[in-house]
């Protein structure tokens, strides 16, 4: 578990990531999938209105298309592509003469995404084994079609990756190579592949930044005392580092977002997002000398600066657009419960206003060229398929790439409502809610799915998630429970001391009840499903509200809080001191944890119970589900224990998400008695029952 963790296989969305986010890739997996054709019988039909069913594994196998990047120089589109094997490769295509072809094969294994380096001709991606997280950084050059290994050390993290237009042949990359609790940012040959150590991290720093000249200049701290943040900065490579500013931990709001944008072209200032002075986010300029702000952009009182989720537990870089030749803020999103784009420079309104025109759903621009004539867009939408064009800026004009999942344009899916609920104590709670098409939204089974992290949230898009149980006949509510983040500071903060049997767990019983209340729900009829800190809220609400839920299902959730945290990978040391001020000290304090932890309270619980969990997880270690599966046992509460040797937090591997995503229809069509697709064996998955 961890401030951006999501392990839930079945719930994430596709999207373009850029290879800092190291594991982004894993929602490409999940939420870009491609349908399967093959009729499947309704073999417990809930009402004669509701759509077919659509098929199962469309929710695991690999999508036909997606991460369209543009190059650098604005030479060629990369982009992955399915090959008959049903793996994802890598293909390039040149804009001069049209050619395109694969870069990649099945042999190279699963490529989930790709950013192009500064040289237009390497391309950057990750791989871990079996889910481990000890991420490996490689390259391919789309010239010769050589894969180089760029982190080849065994047991070693790879995060951060910097990369600069003055420095095309190298990179920038943290690892925890000199010592496991602490990244060091390395310098990296493209050409050679030398490795070479830039800067050491003194143990406190969560993220770096560079200037124009590729040189780290500035960063973000933690204070081990009182996890205040601390924007530090230094004069150039040789220069002690300084303090520009401090932010308290209570004005700080989320360290996961990413803090620092980039220098100035000059480098006597720096563009930060700040949460300094104002209820939510905004970009302010600072001056590297004074720590004084010269400009602020003005913040969106509902909403954060959109940080798009990131499941590898790095800071996500703002929704935003700058001018290459100035550094200037051109176009930011924010979002509360949708995203909405605010477009600054008069330069792009005329681009943005015919985007909008061009194609239903909100448009990403997912990738630009130096010069910024071609721009990648990528239009999401809540009830299919993200669609790829290509925008000429010159000629004002659109080119049509690709959908992701073709075969999803016809499909009987359902839009997401936005709803406010309004919690016990008067805080309002954005809500995703998604009902089944066909039937009225009355007295349905319901799933109420808590999201990981906690510090974290649902983004508006197509959740596979909730349109796979809706199209089984069930509602599905997501609760922005207070801690979500993207809703301001104060949001965030009324968080504090209030998991578990706090206010959190009980945002998440004030939606179940709203959505009975509404008469949406069955109460007879309602199931809790979530995945990490999800899982952590799955198994509270069996423990500490057990008259509510039927049954529920937990994926790598934490049952003792204090064993959580002291297992933590060591270089989350820079972190820890903040989430034991958010939940309270459970490792100092067992009264507390003993209050707090599920695994404590097995008496009270009845609900049956399904849980999935990876061998391999470096967060929520398997002790944690083992350990609430035997003390359940021993009371004589159902449960079912499905364990995956080559996965970790949270399931990648298509065959294991199918044999999960299986697993649990036939367990909610148990209990909810909602439609389902008979479970039987998938080749390929794993899976151990225990």
């Amino acid at each position: 578990m961890h401030d951006s963790a999501r392990p839930c296989p079945t719930d994430a969305r596709s999207r373009g990531i850029p290879p800092a986010r190291l594991n982004a890739a894993l929602t490409l997996l999940v939420a870009a999938i491609a349908f399967c054709l093959a009729a499947v019988a309704d073999v417990a039909p809930a009402g004669a209105a509701l759509p077919p069913l659509v098929p199962r594994r469309v929710f695991s196998t690999n999508p036909s298309f997606a991460n369209a990047k543009v190059s650098p120089d604005g030479k060629t589109l990369a982009y992955l592509a399915r090959s008959k094997g049903g793996t994802m490769n890598l293909w390039v295509r040149s804009f001069a003469s049209g050619e395109q072809h694969a870069v990649s094969k099945d042999s190279d294994g699963d490529l989930f995404g790709a950013e192009w380096a500064a040289d237009s001709r390497h391309l950057l991606f990750v791989h871990d084994t079996n889910g481990d997280e000890n991420y490996h950084l490689k390259s391919l050059d789309v010239v010769t079609r050589q894969i180089r290994d760029l982190t080849p050390f065994n047991g070693v993290r790879a995060a951060s990756v910097l990369t600069s237009a003055s420095h095309p042949r190298q990179i920038l990359v943290g690892m925890n190579l000199r010592n496991p609790r602490v990244l060091d940012m390395y310098r990296v040959d493209l050409e050679s592949g030398a490795v070479t150590l830039d800067t050491a991290n003194p143990g406190d720093v969560t993220e770096w930044a560079v200037d124009s000249a590729f040189v780290i200049r500035a960063c973000v701290a933690l204070d081990s005392t009182n996890s205040n943040t601390i924007i530090r900065v230094r004069d150039s490579a040789r220069s002690r580092w300084r303090t520009l500013q401090t932010w308290p931990f209570l004005d700080a709001g989320q360290d996961r977002d990413q803090r620092i944008i980039e220098f100035s072209r000059d480098g006597q200032s720096v563009l930060l997002l700040s949460p300094r002075d104002t209820k939510t986010t905004r970009f302010v300029s600072v001056d590297v000398h004074t720590g004084k702000v010269r400009d602020a952009l003005p913040s969106d009182p509902r909403a954060d600066i959109w940080c798009p989720f990131d499941f590898a537990g790095e800071w996500s870089p703002p929704v935003l657009l700058k001018d290459e030749r100035t550094g200037a803020v051109q176009a930011y999103a924010v979002q509360y419960l949708k995203p909405e784009w605010k477009v600054l420079d008069p330069s792009l309104r005329t681009d943005f206003a015919k985007l909008e025109r061009l194609h239903d759903g909100v448009p990403m621009i997912d990738s630009r060229d130096r010069a910024d004539r071609t721009w990648v867009v990528r239009y999401v939408v809540d009830d299919g398929p993200d669609t790829y064009y290509l925008w000429h800026r010159a000629t004002q004009k659109a080119e049509s790439l690709f959908v992701n999942v073709p075969e999803w344009l016809n499909q009987p899916f359902t839009h997401t409502q936005l709803v406010t609920v309004r919690a016990r104590d008067g805080l309002d709670l954005p809500c995703y809610l998604t009902v089944p098409n066909g039937v009225p939204p009355k007295n349905l089974p319901l799933i109420v799915n808590p999201h990981g992290g906690p510090w974290v949230r649902d983004d508006w898009g197509f959740n596979p998630f909730a349109q796979w149980l809706a199209n089984r006949g069930y509602a599905v509510i997501q609760p922005q429970f207070r801690g979500s983040t993207g809703f301001g500071k104060a949001f965030i903060n009324a968080s504090i001391g209030e998991e578990g049997t706090g206010a959190m767990q009980n945002d998440v019983t004030d939606a179940v009840k709203w959505a009975v209340d509404q008469g949406i729900a069955d109460p007879r009829r309602v199931a809790i499903e979530g995945g990490s800190y999800g899982g952590y809220a799955t198994l509270s609400g069996c423990a500490f509200t057990p008259e509510l839920y039927a049954c529920a299902v937990d994926v790598v959730g934490p049952s003792n809080m204090k064993t959580t945290i002291e297992s933590f990978p060591p270089y989350w040391k820079a972190r820890r001191k903040r989430w034991l001020l958010r939940l309270g000290d459970v490792i100092a304090d067992s009264t507390l944890n003993q209050r707090i932890s599920p695994l404590f309270h097995v008496d009270h619980m009845r609900a049956p119970i399904l849980i999935g969990h990876g061998v391999n997880d470096p967060r929520v270690k398997i002790a944690e589900s083992e350990k609430i599966v035997s003390a359940l046992r021993k009371k004589g509460v159902p449960v079912t224990f499905v364990v995956y040797p080559d996965e970790g937090h949270g399931f990648t591997r298509p065959p294991n998400i199918e044999d999960f995503s299986g697993r649990t229809e036939d367990f909610l069509a148990k209990y909810l008695h909602g439609r389902v697709e008979p479970w039987k064996k998938v080749d390929g998955a794993s899976a151990e029952l225990r």
